[in-house]
């Protein structure tokens, strides 16, 4: 399950085809015009958004990752963030499901909130530089995926 917000994050989980090319798969972002079309064809849960400062969506977020990961055989939760990543994965470590967070290539002088808050639920932490390396010491360096 590739999980992150509209825009960039789902720019960065998209460069990944060449990986998720022949995997069945099932994306969550938000229901925004670019997503639809980026993502036409594909399995996708439409998360509720906005979630910055939106208590009530978190937890709107927080029921749906819990449907839709006890619902769905995923393999492994991968997400880039922002907001809605956080339900998502820990919802899916709880369930023992692996987790993987990417983050972003554009944050290399400070961690991002979502990062941070996934942190502790995290099966493996990856980055796209190794400027990322100090504030995610045990980081794996993937490279820029864009």
């Amino acid at each position: 399950m590739l999980v992150g917000s509209s825009g960039g994050h789902l720019a960065q989980l998209l460069a990944l085809e060449p990986w998720y090319r022949n995997r069945s798969r099932s994306w969550v972002t938000f229901d925004t015009p670019d997503a639809r079309s980026l993502l036409d064809g594909e399995d996708v849960v439409w998360a509720y958004h906005p979630t910055t400062r939106n208590v009530r969506n978190l937890i709107r977020n927080f029921g749906l990752a819990l449907r839709q990961l006890r619902r769905r055989d995923v393999a492994a939760v991968v997400t880039t963030g922002a907001g809605v990543a956080v339900p998502f994965v820990a919802v899916a470590r709880l369930l023992r499901i692996p987790t993987i967070y990417i983050e972003v290539y554009d944050r290399i002088d400070s961690a991002t909130l979502s990062a941070r808050l996934c942190r502790p639920f995290l099966s493996a932490m990856l980055v796209q530089w190794d400027e990322q390396l100090r504030m995610y010491p045990k980081a794996t360096v993937v490279g820029n995926l864009l």
